[in-house]
């Protein structure tokens, strides 16, 4: 029996091929959602990723990703709202309702600008029925841990705007699961989860976030006491892997899908934890 009963997504960053073979491997596999890539999308079309959506059941956890945009320094801000704004005509575009925002990684993000402009983002959202889900990354300018994302969510105070908790950046960092203390489960968007096989060194974060992650069970991080810790306060939520391993997208998607299943279920069974 599962701890937690959201809907089990896999983030297409795992697995190679084309758009659609990735959202067929991914439904093959039994994942209810997927997180997907602009790339994914201007690799195929907006209507060609709806087709297959429709015929395989599948649904969007989120489309992602809009980088360094909270705190753009002045020059580049009405760029980045630009792509802001076509960031979330394209989630409109292949039905996506959220829209994934990492805080700034930017060392000249302009800390006075971050709130006006998340609250600017949530309103360009909510014209458009969507949601934000906020993500601090463990390189990001500001708001590198969940904590201090969290303040700056409730800084903003939009209703549209909520958390991502990602495995990833939270142990990467050191953090441990008392980072989610206070913060309700109804304002976590979703849960990304990861592993690693040693604990990543300064300097090399990035480069192991974005090439050598692993599948859960086959790491050193203590998943199931996050996964335990969601359970605990309620967290009903998607519930997915998002995993950059080079190795492995170099494999067929369909096989790869499938570990990614049976690893994701391994860790969110209870007899397990």
């Amino acid at each position: 029996m599962s701890l937690l009963p959201g809907p089990r997504f896999l983030n297409t960053v795992l697995l190679g091929g084309g758009t659609a073979q990735k959202l067929r491997a991914a439904a093959a596999a039994g994942f209810a959602q997927v997180e997907l890539w602009r790339e994914d999308v201007q690799a195929a079309s907006p209507e060609a990723v709806r087709t297959v959506l429709d015929t395989t059941g599948l649904q969007l956890t989120d489309l992602q990703v809009l980088l360094d945009f909270d705190g753009a320094p002045g020059a580049l801000r009405e760029a980045k709202r630009t792509e802001a704004r076509a960031l979330l005509d394209m989630a409109v575009a292949v039905g996506a309702g959220t829209v994934l925002v990492p805080a700034s990684t930017d060392p000249a993000c302009e800390a006075q600008q971050v709130t006006a402009d998340l609250r600017w983002l949530c309103a360009r959202a909510a014209d458009r029925g969507l949601r934000i889900a906020y993500e601090g990354m463990a390189w990001s300018h500001l708001h590198s841990t969940v904590p201090s994302a969290w303040q700056q969510i409730q800084a903003v105070a939009a209703d549209n705007l909520d958390l991502v908790v990602d495995a990833f950046h939270l142990f990467a960092a050191g953090r441990s699961v008392d980072d989610l203390l206070g913060i309700p489960a109804d304002r976590i968007a979703l849960v990304q989860l990861s592993d690693v096989t040693a604990q990543p060194q300064p300097g090399a974060v990035k480069q192991q976030a974005r090439h050598a992650r692993c599948l859960p069970g086959t790491g050193i991080w203590p998943l199931a006491t996050l996964v335990q810790r969601l359970a605990s306060i309620g967290y009903a939520g998607p519930i997915g892997l998002e995993v950059f391993n080079d190795t492995l997208n170099a494999h067929d998607p369909v096989g790869v899908a499938e570990q990614a299943m049976t690893a994701l279920e391994a860790v969110l069974d209870e007899r397990r934890a």
